[in-house]
């Protein structure tokens, strides 16, 4: 049998992304002209603009929060929930934020031009931030050995420590942080 989790999530801290694009460049334009045109393509959008978390952005924070809480299996030994959240959730479905792609504000930024910390060049980067959002994600949970107390234990953990996005707290940041609304359960084959 597989629990279907629909879990409402609300804000703590802003939300921010840094989606990679190609947007092409226009003939004469600057990277400054680039980059003041094209900022808003950093944001995960649909069809209609529509702003959205990826899927696998919450699988593999849960992933992350299973191994940092390190929360060991009853009458497994030292065996931990870490390979059961790896392998036995799923989440297939984007959170949709319900703001528009046109609506977001930009955050300006003085940041590494390679993207890595210490290496000296530094370019100004604007990337998407919204201050507050709430959502809804659908997890379904394949593996019996997690129960509905040990998945809202890790999902808490996730809004806490982890986070999601960019400058999210598994990365050094604050960004991404959520707090978890409610959790209800639907059981299918």
């Amino acid at each position: 049998m597989i629990k279907v989790a629909t879990c409402k999530l609300e804000s703590v801290s802003a939300y921010s992304q840094s989606r990679y694009h190609d947007t092409p460049r226009k003939e004469q334009e600057s990277h400054e002209q680039y980059r003041d045109r094209t900022w808003k393509e950093h944001s995960h959008f649909d069809e209609r603009g529509q702003i959205y978390i990826p899927p696998m952005a919450l699988k593999n924070a849960l992933s992350l929060a299973a191994k940092r809480l390190g929360m060991k299996v009853p009458g497994r030994g030292a065996k931990t929930y870490s390979t059961f959240f790896t392998s036995g959730i799923l989440c297939m479905d984007p959170i949709p934020l319900g703001i528009k792609k046109d609506d977001v504000e930009g955050e300006k930024l003085f940041l590494p031009a390679d993207g890595k910390a210490g290496s000296g060049s530094r370019v100004v980067k604007i990337y998407p931030l919204i201050k507050q959002w709430a959502g809804t994600a659908i997890v379904h949970i394949l593996d019996g050995t997690i129960t509905e107390k040990v998945f809202e234990k890790h999902l808490d953990e996730t809004g806490k420590y982890i986070g999601l996005g960019r400058f999210r707290p598994e990365r050094n940041g604050y960004y991404g942080r959520f707090k978890v609304v409610s959790v209800t359960y639907e059981e299918t084959e």
